[in-house]
């Protein structure tokens, strides 16, 4: 069982913050990537814009900027392996890099959405500190997201194969 996509498809506000963008075709390819081995980029982007969204409008923050930059926030092709061919840095720093060429190329962005998309490695690269709130937001949500992401299924394949083993099991007979 994969993480369950939110209903931001029923959230009007928010569709109309994205929607130039979460049907954009070179978006939608990353539907056909893997992304932490049991969900695809473009289900990973949309959980981590539409959770930042929320927590960006419930704090008063700029929420279409979250909204946006959360969604272009992994916005590349390449797997690992191509990211490293580019020797443009590890893949922490590298792809946040890609992600943003890319969303420059399909949409105008804020200089708060750039810094959204290249800082949200920031704990794990050399890019340096995020400059506004929102940054952080995506940053923490993205790696929320991702532990669940890769927690939950585990999770859910361990359970069956222990009760699998437990149903194999003889009952034991105590006469006391």
């Amino acid at each position: 069982m994969q993480m369950p996509l939110s209903h931001w498809k029923n959230d009007a506000e928010y569709v109309a913050l994205v929607e130039d963008l979460i049907y954009h075709e070179e978006l939608l390819h990353m539907e056909t990537i893997t992304h932490h081995h049991f969900t695809n980029r473009l289900e990973h982007s949309i959980r981590v814009s539409y959770k930042s969204f929320q927590i960006a409008k419930k704090w008063n923050l700029d929420a279409r900027s979250t909204a946006r930059a959360g969604l272009l926030h992994d916005f590349f092709h390449e797997d690992r392996d191509a990211v490293a061919q580019l020797n443009i840095g590890s893949h922490a720093d590298a792809h946040p890099k890609i992600a943003c060429e890319n969303a420059c190329r399909i949409t105008e962005i804020s200089e708060l959405e750039r810094d959204i998309i290249l800082k949200h490695m920031f704990l794990v690269s050399r890019c340096g500190l995020p400059r506004y709130k929102e940054s952080f937001v995506v940053t923490y949500v993205d790696k929320y997201v991702a532990i669940r992401e890769v927690v939950e299924p585990i999770k859910e394949i361990a359970g069956s194969r222990l009760r699998n083993l437990v149903s194999k099991l003889s009952p034991v007979n105590v006469n006391i």
